[in-house]
């Protein structure tokens, strides 16, 4: 893939939707500049102008080592926080007040970040915590705490979040997750 097209690759997931169409461009420059060590050197007011403009000023905390697959969208970015850990696959969908990251264990240690799959549709103020895997073609309702892993295919709802129905046609309303 070229340079633009890297830098462009959500313009089109992201048609009329300015503030994401910007904030997506300039993560992925700034995705770009972490990866070579002369390049954090030359753009460093470029990497302290994203983390004032993009995290504090329009409250969209995308990380510059974070992983993202092509064609994200994001609709009403305020409240986005995702840790750098985690991996987002493509094609991928997420709301206002999303908060993705490790948590906290017993032992004072961090956990690992989620995995989201591709096709994963994520609903405003859902917060997805720990070493979990969302499987790919996942929808997770509006205010799901999610801390236990998706399978494919599933839409989850709740606090804490549980597989209302399997896309494949079985019903799976009383099982957690």
């Amino acid at each position: 893939m070229n340079f633009f097209a890297y830098l462009f690759q959500d313009w089109r997931a992201n048609r009329g939707n300015i503030k994401a169409r910007l904030v997506l461009f300039m993560f992925r420059l700034v995705n770009a500049i972490n990866r070579y060590m002369l390049l954090k050197i030359i753009f460093f007011p470029y990497l302290m102008f994203y983390r004032f403009f993009v995290e504090w000023s329009l409250g969209v905390e995308l990380p510059r080592k974070l992983t993202i697959g092509k064609n994200l969208v994001f609709y009403h970015g305020q409240g986005l926080v995702v840790n750098y850990g985690t991996i987002i696959g493509e094609n991928c969908v997420l709301r206002n007040g999303v908060t993705i990251g490790h948590k906290k264990l017993a032992d004072g240690s961090h956990s690992r970040c989620p995995q989201i799959g591709n096709n994963v549709d994520i609903g405003p103020n859902v917060c997805i915590i720990g070493d979990v895997v969302i499987g790919d073609n996942v929808t997770i309702g509006a205010g799901a705490v999610v801390v236990k892993s998706i399978p494919a295919n599933s839409t989850a709802v709740g606090n804490p979040a549980r597989v209302l129905e399997n896309k494949t046609g079985a019903s799976t309303q009383t099982n957690d997750i």
